[in-house]
């Protein structure tokens, strides 16, 4: 091949990149869409043998799908108590119907087309996924402001590296948290927004919708809300973003709490979108709308007339409801047995090393990547902007980490948008600059490349270190490893659907079981179960953790009082290890040593595989509030 073809060949290839690089920056949003339909096909196929099992790993998870099944089968729109929860009475849930809407939707969908056992199954597999979507978009959308029209790219993959971020739209994770992260990341692309107006609705109605699903975000939207309020303080003009923001934010919490709110969250109730937020929102939006309106010159007014309209609705706040000020409203005592026992609601200074790094890669890349993005753009104060508020609010989300653990997921995917951009430089320096700029960029890539892969490969280069300095862990004892093992067998096994099915050999009936099992004896049998863990639920927890910990005399007239006829208890189950720790003399610890009192019947159920759990019933004397329990 001569120059001159070689040149005509360079040319071509040259317009050909470039039409490809039109089309992907003028339809992103298709592309975003196509890549997203093939990211779900792939997590349906890897995880088809949980959707198979119906493998709802989380107790949430579980519930919701009791709660769908219930509404579709004819349970009222507004009621979401849980009536197989501590029958008759039931439990108090305190969530919406928002996130039942697109599972009830599919299942109704697949059961026209299958029998309907593999169609929940489906939709409890799909339904996960369609917040996925949102997020990209979203991601995408922040990309395109900060790093010019082909920095979707990257960050709409992102979130393929952010593990626990991701496992949050996994298959069956069915569960309310992935719409509540995916609508923090379309708030946080209002507030940077070039447009305004689009900018201000978009940021009060995925916070409102947030917020209508659950309270969990309501700090990160807060903080958003803040954010557009500094920017009016300092920003001439920025009032056109407050202004919508305020009207979309205030209008969308009133008519949602009108569609949404349940029968019990029309009380007034910290935990979930009820009166008390409807009023506090207002009169947030109310004084934001005033001050969007007021013709006031100065930042320094600004800031005057803000922190006094802030303060105004702090203190009505504090004056009228100072509970909710906590984020349980539950007794110390159930703090103490229960709340401080979940591995979430600890901090991040309290969690294995293995889960420590992996958790911190991604925001620590993203801090970097700040860094870089603010020197970068201290010369434009729009982008410079733009940057502070995404640094604010993944720099708050890690700050949380150090609170509860449960803040992972959400610090790692606000850390996307800033080590996308520094990655997205770094890629194109390694195509278009000089050689010394290729070496940096190329460091710089393979850096970010060894972040992103190290959820997966962290124990192996544990292992690998290990191996080269000599230096070898601290010996696990053999009881230790085998005990460790156990448990681990114990949490898997003895939530499987082909084992808990066989309890409906039984008659309906309620089992007295630990607190985290209750919920999936719900999804996967017709019995009911004495709770949850769902903090409204507190007395039943507390009577459960009473009953296993106490003397076994105390145990028949707390199990009477739920009307509980069997127990079934799960040798080496995480929960029921904390009852052994803490109450080596307790009922449940004596039922692991094989104290069985002799009202305790064992139950043999016809199966054909080795049932990991123990199943008694109780035997009551026939006199008082047992005899109820007896005869049920």
């Amino acid at each position: 091949m001569n120059l001159q073809s070689r040149d005509a060949l360079r040319g071509k290839l040259a317009a050909v990149a470039q039409c490809l690089s039109f089309y992907a920056s003028r339809h992103w949003k298709w592309l975003t869409c196509l890549l997203w339909i093939a990211v779900m096909v792939g997590m349906v196929m890897a995880r088809w043998p949980a959707i198979y099992w119906l493998v709802l790993g989380d107790t949430d998870d579980n519930i919701r799908y009791v709660q769908v099944k219930d509404w579709l089968a004819g349970q009222g729109w507004f009621d979401l108590r849980q009536y197989r929860l501590d029958p008759p009475g039931g439990a108090n849930i305190h969530w919406s119907r928002i996130v039942d809407i697109p599972i009830a939707g599919l299942m109704l969908f697949f059961r026209a087309f299958v029998d309907q056992g593999l169609a929940d199954r489906l939709a409890c597999a799909i339904a996960p996924q369609l917040p996925l979507l949102l997020l990209m978009l979203s991601l995408g959308f922040i990309g395109r402001r900060l790093a010019g029209p082909h920095g979707w790219i990257l960050a709409v993959a992102a979130p393929f590296a952010a593990q626990m971020g991701l496992g949050m739209y996994a298959p069956m994770r069915i569960d309310h948290h992935g719409w509540q992260l995916a609508l923090a990341l379309t708030m946080l692309a209002g507030v940077i927004d070039t447009n305004r107006l689009r900018g201000g609705v978009m940021a009060g109605v995925s916070s409102a919708l947030s917020i209508a699903i659950g309270m969990e975000m309501i700090v990160y939207l807060a903080a958003g809300g803040a954010l557009i309020a500094l920017r009016w303080v300092f920003r001439p003009g920025a009032e056109r973003r407050m202004l919508p923001y305020a009207l979309s934010l205030g209008g969308s919490t009133s008519l949602l709490y009108l569609l949404f709110a349940s029968y019990a969250n029309r009380a007034m109730v910290c935990d979930a979108l009820s009166p008390i937020w409807v009023a506090m929102f207002g009169a947030a939006s109310a004084g934001m709308v005033l001050l969007s309106l007021a013709p006031l010159r100065g930042w320094w007014v600004r800031l005057a007339a803000g922190a006094v309209v802030g303060g105004a609705v702090a203190l009505f706040f504090w004056l009228n409801w100072p509970q909710c000020l906590s984020p349980y409203q539950i007794s110390p005592e159930l703090q103490r047995l229960w709340l401080a026992n979940i591995r979430e609601a600890k901090p991040i200074t309290a969690q294995a090393q293995s889960l420590v790094v992996p958790l911190l890669a991604l925001p620590a890349a993203g801090l970097l990547g700040l860094l870089w993005a603010l020197w970068d753009a201290r010369r434009d104060g729009e982008r410079l902007w733009a940057w502070a508020t995404v640094g604010l609010m993944m720099l708050f989300a890690a700050a949380l980490l150090f609170w509860q653990l449960r803040a992972g997921p959400a610090a790692q995917l606000l850390a996307i948008p800033p080590a996308a951009w520094a990655a997205h430089r770094l890629i194109a320096a390694v195509l278009t600059g000089g050689r010394r700029a290729r070496i940096a960029a190329g460091a710089g890539v393979a850096l970010l490349a060894a972040i992103a892969f190290v959820y997966p490969l962290y124990p192996q280069a544990v292992k690998l270190y290990q191996e080269v300095t000599g230096t070898k862990p601290k010996p696990w004892r053999p009881s230790a490893v085998a005990r460790r093992d156990a448990i681990k067998k114990a949490n898997g096994r003895c939530r499987t659907l082909p084992a808990l099915e066989q309890l409906d050999q039984l008659p309906a009936a309620t089992i007295f079981t630990m607190v985290d099992l209750g919920p999936r004896i719900l999804a996967t049998t017709h019995h009911s179960a004495v709770a949850g863990p769902y903090h409204r639920n507190g007395a039943a927890i507390l009577d459960i953790h009473h009953a296993f910990d106490g003397p076994a005399r105390d145990f028949r007239a707390l199990a009477a009082k739920h009307r509980a006829a069997y127990l079934l208890i799960c040798p080496d189950f995480p929960e029921g290890t904390i009852y052994q720790s803490r109450s080596p003399n307790g009922f449940y610890a004596g039922l692991m040593r094989g104290e069985r009192p002799d009202w305790l019947v064992p139950v043999e159920l016809k199966t054909d595989i080795t049932l990991p759990y123990q199943l008694y019933r109780i035997l009551y004397s026939p006199t008082g509030g047992e005899k109820a329990a007896q005869q049920r």
